[in-house]
């Protein structure tokens, strides 16, 4: 079975076609615009694809985007799916205050992050990073409850936020030094050190909660720019949505036959 996964961030929308819709397959074309532009996908990137036979999405963007996707969707005459935060699925258990509140991209990305631990080996505890237009630090523990996680300002907010509130201060293109000398590197140090810190904490805590550090997954736009600086054992994965959207369609296909 043919498969689109659609995964509709704050900035950008992400695909990927599969032949083969097998949890942690790789796709056979996928891509990748800002939310601006998807209003030509049906006439640039997806008049090319072969028609899929389903499609799962997760948006994060609101309605009106979900329907400007759709609209493009009509070239295929499919009714794509929208994955909804639960109070679980897949072997996940969502621990919200009100598991319907939970991100849906933070639902669908602890899903992948089960799954791809499971492919390694023993159950253990899992932290999920997703790191963007905001950054979100998700912990399950080795029985798959979710117990928490943080979000905080990804780095271009920081920066912006910054720029707004203190007089001569501009959006830097510095480097991460650890005694930066000026102040683009100071701006840009001070936005990956944030980040890091708050991802360190959490390592930490879930660590102490399980009684054995976790697999740390780091995804996301931005998340390349940051991993580097993590200085324990971490994964950078960008497929984690996607394989959390291929796992809860091989679920929903079992639960249907």
């Amino acid at each position: 079975m043919s498969f689109l996964a659609i995964d509709i961030g704050n900035t950008r929308l992400k695909w990927a076609l599969y032949s083969q819709a097998t949890p942690g397959g790789v796709p056979d074309e996928q891509g990748a615009v800002f939310l601006e532009n998807i209003d030509t996908l049906s006439e640039s990137e997806w008049t090319r694809l072969p028609e899929p036979e389903g499609i799962l999405g997760c948006n994060v963007a609101g309605d009106a985007v979900r329907r400007r996707v759709e609209e493009q969707l009509e070239l295929w005459d499919l009714q794509p799916r929208w994955a909804y935060s639960s109070p679980g699925a897949c072997g996940v258990t969502n621990g919200y205050d009100y598991p319907g509140r939970l991100g849906v991209d933070r639902f669908v990305s602890l899903i992948g992050a089960r799954w791809t631990m499971q492919q390694r080996g023993p159950d253990r505890p899992v932290l999920v990073v997703m790191i963007g237009t905001a950054v979100t630090v998700d912990a399950l523990d080795t029985s798959g409850h979710f117990v928490g996680g943080l979000i905080l300002p990804g780095h271009g907010i920081m920066l912006r936020a910054l720029e707004g509130g203190t007089a001569g201060l501009r959006v830097p293109t510095g480097e991460v030094v650890e005694f930066p000398t000026n102040t683009s590197d100071a701006l840009t140090s001070g936005g990956t050190y944030a980040i890091t810190g708050a991802i360190e904490h959490q390592y930490r805590a879930l660590q102490a909660r399980c009684g054995e550090a976790p697999l740390t997954l780091v995804t996301g736009g931005a998340g390349w720019k940051v991993a580097p600086h993590m200085n324990f054992p971490h994964v950078l994965l960008d497929s984690l949505i996607f394989d959390g959207l291929l796992v809860l369609n091989a679920s929903r296909r079992r639960a249907s036959g």
